[in-house]
């Protein structure tokens, strides 16, 4: 099946690459939790892996199923082969069982836990299931599963499966505009977070305005009307929901003063625009946020493609700073991100490469060629950070 006019693989009902990685996940843990926003895929990955009408296959949305899992102990002891609980965040009280039957001689069964991370899930997650369980995030699509041809479409509209896949752009939009109608009214109160629909919506379209800026809880905690502790703890609620990623700052010890707050991005590029009331992709090359749109989606693909051991920015308050700086098998590489045709070497890129001690550092930009600024920086279009394979094919 195809999406729309392009030549890839419609990942609405199925990620080839995803159910790679699970199955590998599954043969190597007792148990695996495959976490994430809602609507990128979970149930429908869970669904080709154990059927839907298997009695192996729990869907906590279900009131029947809830109420067959208010005993779990004896819903789940005598399952063999793969489990799939889905929607597991509803029910964090089954951690705790999950330990039991996992430390089980010979344990018969292997789970597969699908859900929107929350503090509760995480919480329960690490102190239930320490050493047992492999956490694997997942969030829509990207570059390399799409190819380069879609890559107007995917900064656009966002990776959400149904998003990217719509017949049109204003269906794109209605899906977007619906799916934070429900996740404001319905997803993050039923993961706990305690405020008003209304103030979660104000408070996450502030946050577009935020976006790729360091953040200071001070202006939005003024304009709700709150205290800068309550917005904080709104932050983290869209943080742990993967609907907002706040990109910790590095410092290191030498005499410039550094900053150490973080730095917020909303993590689709699709709802983001969707935020900010942007209507159309050429509204998007228009508008004001469009340098700052791109960096965050720019970003949001070198750190799901790159998948670093730890990722931060880098700033002092003289005006240098980097925008990614990534830790990889012992490497030091920085990343900065220019929507602009010929990015050129900055005072900023020196200042990085001699204070940070980088490798490399690359310049991520929307062009065709790759060409060196310096003897460690390279500017390099944004499919440069494909794989070989995917790269080739993706731009034939």
């Amino acid at each position: 099946m195809l999406c729309g006019n392009f030549k890839v693989a419609c990942f609405v009902f199925h990620r080839a690459s995803l159910e790679s990685t699970v199955r590998a996940a599954l043969l190597r843990s007792p148990a695996v939790a495959l976490v994430g926003p809602r609507q990128v895929g979970k149930t429908t990955l869970g669904r080709s892996l154990l059927d839907a009408g298997s009695p192996n296959y729990f869907d906590l949305e279900d009131p029947q199923v809830e109420a067959q899992l208010a005993a779990p102990l004896t819903a789940l002891k005598d399952l063999q082969g793969l489990v799939v609980i889905d929607e597991v965040q509803l029910a964090p009280n089954l951690f705790k069982v999950l330990r039991v039957l996992i430390d089980r001689p010979g344990n018969p069964a292997h789970f597969l836990l699908l859900g929107s991370a929350s503090p509760t899930l995480l919480r329960q997650s690490s102190e239930s299931l320490a050493g047992r369980i492999e956490v694997i995030e997942t969030a829509g699509f990207t570059l390399d599963e799409v190819g380069t041809a879609a890559t107007a479409r995917l900064w656009w509209r966002g990776g959400f499966p149904r998003s990217f896949g719509a017949a049109s752009d204003a269906a794109s939009s209605i899906w977007r505009r619906e799916f934070i109608r429900t996740t404001v009214e319905r997803d993050l109160p039923q993961l706990g977070m305690g405020a008003p629909a209304p103030a979660i919506f104000r408070f996450w379209s502030m946050l577009a305005h935020y976006h790729g800026q360091t953040w200071n809880a001070a202006e939005p905690a003024r304009s709700l009307g709150v205290n800068e502790s309550t917005v904080r703890r709104y932050l983290d609620w869209l943080t742990q929901a993967f609907l907002v990623r706040q990109l910790q700052p590095w410092f290191v010890n030498f005499g410039k003063r550094q900053v150490k707050a973080p730095k917020v991005y909303v993590r689709d590029p699709g709802l983001l625009h969707a935020l900010l009331g942007i209507d159309g992709a050429d509204a998007l090359a228009r508008h004001p946020k469009s340098g700052a749109s791109w960096e965050g989606f720019a970003l949001e693909q070198v750190l799901r493609i790159a998948q670093p051991d730890e990722a931060y920015f880098w700033a002092t308050h003289a005006g240098a700073e980097l925008d990614l700086l990534m830790f990889k098998d012992g490497r030091r590489v920085g990343v900065e991100f220019k929507r602009t045709d010929a990015p050129l070497l900055t005072p900023s890129m020196r200042t990085a490469l001699a204070d940070l001690a980088l490798d490399a550092l690359y310049v991520v930009y929307p062009g065709e060629r790759r060409y060196r600024l310096h003897e460690r920086v390279e500017a390099v279009p944004l499919w440069a950070v494909l794989p070989a394979p995917d790269r080739g094919q993706s731009r034939r």
